[in-house]
């Protein structure tokens, strides 16, 4: 599998670093996207044999600039894991400021879909194939659960995340397309929640990791590299 890449937005973080490590454990050259943190993603970069690349989601000419370092690099991009999220801002529905969804929505939503977007046009569709992964949350809720309150306008970006995933696949069905949604993990993002609250969720139930997460990426990664043919392929 030498000379085949994947990107990871927000690579720097912890989540992100441990699936560049994971895809280097795979045979994959991760390229570490990072907005801010350049010397942890060189770092992580230097570590999994990898590269590093500013990608500010926030930012389209970032973006932009980011796709066209991507088009002419020396290994097959084979596809992109979306990790890079703002730490949600805790606080009732009443109370989410537009800055704060504006935020949320632009790193979860409008960034990736521009970079997408890119890639699609760039790599993916040249080769009719491209594993997508999307990181979303437990805290969006389910038919059995429904959403954890106070987390706003990062629980919305998230479902929007997943609409903006379903279209993707939808219209481009020889995509591999897919998403995870990890619970409460032990992570830099938890410095955003009171420890109070904190211990009582350790109570109910104990963190995840943060290799743990990227555990169960790499093995949706896995499956979906391993498929043929043109039926798309959408895991949750």
């Amino acid at each position: 599998m030498a000379g085949r890449t994947f990107l990871v937005s927000g690579g720097s973080g912890d989540i992100g670093a441990a699936v560049c490590r994971r895809l280097a454990a795979l045979g994959y050259e991760p390229v570490v996207g990072f907005a801010r943190s350049s010397e942890t993603a060189a770092r992580t970069a230097a570590a999994c044999g990898g590269m590093a690349l500013e990608l500010d989601l926030s930012s389209p000419q970032s973006i932009a600039a980011a796709l066209a370092a991507l088009e002419h690099g020396p290994s097959e991009l084979r596809g992109v894991v979306l990790a890079a999220s703002p730490p949600p801002r805790i606080g009732p529905f009443g109370k989410i400021s537009a800055d704060e969804m504006a935020v949320q929505w632009t790193v979860n939503v409008a960034g990736p879909q521009q970079l997408l977007a890119g890639l699609v046009r760039q790599h993916f569709r040249r080769a009719r194939r491209g594993t997508v992964i999307g990181i979303l949350s437990e805290a969006m809720g389910d038919a059995s659960k429904p959403a954890m309150a106070g987390m706003g306008a990062y629980i919305i970006a998230k479902h929007g995340m997943a609409g903006m995933l379903g279209v993707l696949a939808a219209e481009h069905p020889w995509l591999r397309v897919g998403t995870v949604s990890p619970g409460f993990t032990d992570t830099r993002m938890l410095r955003a929640f009171d420890e109070r609250f904190l211990e009582l969720q350790r109570g109910r139930a104990a963190f995840r990791q943060a290799d743990d997460v990227a555990a169960e990426i790499a093995t949706t990664i896995e499956r979906f590299e391993s498929e043929t043919g043109d039926e798309r392929s959408v895991a949750s």
